[in-house]
């Protein structure tokens, strides 16, 4: 098995040749509208669709949302290489230079993105800026893996981040929401405080425990009993793309039940829809030239710095409407909120995927050094 590449040095491509993305992710957004137009022709058709959907409940959350949302998260945190976790000690400034921009200047970033677009005290403000602190938080574990690859990037790099940023969202999560969202809102606005949801770091952590360590623990047992069982190639290739339609099922039926509840009033609010897809845009942007041009700057290799950009700039929106959904409830605008997270991810990242390229072709040798680093080693 390779190893991590020493710093400044090229790390490793994806072993695989570059590929399209799948049928399924690449027409994501498509299928989210799909799946508003059904929520909304049901929410229209069967009138007591509400109270059928709350009738049976578990963990506080409606049967049918909560099986949904576990189902939603199992693979992609299914397909995380766990062993690589112990290569962690070969990269010490590249993994802190990730921790920094994926735990500090992300959700700094986010935070101050929702308060400049919504900086009102009025409740529907505070609903949209916390489903957009949410989003900030949740850092990616499944998509990246996928950018990465058609980004030419460091694979194992890429691997080790995915795997640290899985463990880590489970103890960092459930306290900064509860810090951006219930400490820092009443300082910064304080006639904000009586808008602002009552929820504890308890209540965030519990939600986080079930919606994220449920389906984590069965991810770590899935690679680790198939995976040194079945083997790595076989694991990769034939049980991963099998478990990841699951993903994508879940967050549909997510949205299709979230239509049916509260479609009319999402309708009815197009400015409020722009004015959160605006900050979504300038977060991705943002994060990636931040994290390209720090990455680049301390001399990493294209492939390092392209899995840095990539974890940096995209966000775990699967565990952001979980959270959101078990937290708020799904009739929420925070939950809708959480819901644009993937309809702008999706296109703005394959976009991004194309400067990557071209970012290689002008500022990298074939070698995948910078070349200022290697106009000043001549």
């Amino acid at each position: 098995m390779n190893t991590i590449q020493p710093e400044g040095q090229t790390g490793a491509a994806c072993d695989a040749p570059r590929r399209r993305l799948s049928f399924l992710d690449e027409f994501l957004t498509l299928w989210i509208f799909v799946a508003m137009g059904i929520g909304l022709g049901l929410g229209y058709m069967v009138p007591g669709l509400a109270e059928a959907i709350d009738s049976v409940q578990v963990f506080d959350v409606s049967l049918p949302i909560a099986l949904g949302l576990l189902v939603m998260m199992y693979p992609p945190l299914a397909k995380v290489h766990y062993d690589e976790l112990g290569r962690l000690r070969k990269s010490k400034r590249m993994l802190s230079t990730s921790l920094v921009l994926n735990w500090a200047i992300g959700p700094a970033l986010m935070f101050a993105l929702a308060w400049i677009v919504f900086p009102g005290s009025d409740d529907v403000s505070t609903a949209f800026r916390n489903g957009l602190i949410l989003i900030g938080l949740a850092r990616c574990i499944a998509m990246v893996l996928v950018w990465n690859m058609l980004a030419d990037g460091d694979c194992e790099y890429c691997a080790v981040l995915v795997a640290l940023n899985s463990v880590f969202q489970i103890f960092m999560y459930s306290i900064l929401a509860y810090f951006f969202i219930t400490i820092m809102t009443p300082v910064l606005n304080p006639s904000a405080e009586a808008s602002v949801v009552d929820i504890t770091m308890a209540e965030i952590a519990k939600n986080v425990l079930i919606f994220l360590g449920i389906p984590f623990a069965l991810g770590v047992a899935s690679w680790f009993f198939l995976a040194r069982r079945k083997g790595r190639v076989w694991y990769d290739t034939v049980f991963a793309p099998k478990i990841s339609p699951l993903a994508l099922l879940g967050l549909l039926f997510t949205i299709v039940v979230m239509f049916a509840l509260q479609g009319e009033e999402i309708i009815s609010r197009p400015i409020e829809v722009l004015r959160v897809a605006l900050p979504l845009l300038a977060y991705f942007l943002i994060m990636f030239f931040i994290s390209f041009g720090l990455s680049h700057r301390l001399g990493f290799s294209y492939g390092q710095s392209t899995t840095q950009s990539f974890t940096a700039a995209s966000n775990n929106f699967e565990l952001a409407i979980a959270v959101a959904v078990a937290t708020f409830g799904i009739e929420s605008i925070v939950s809708f909120t959480a819901v644009i997270g993937p309809l702008m991810e999706v296109p703005v990242l394959i976009g991004l995927v194309n400067v990557a390229l071209w970012i290689k072709r002008r500022y990298y040798g074939p070698d995948g050094q910078p070349l200022s680093a290697k106009a000043e080693a001549d």
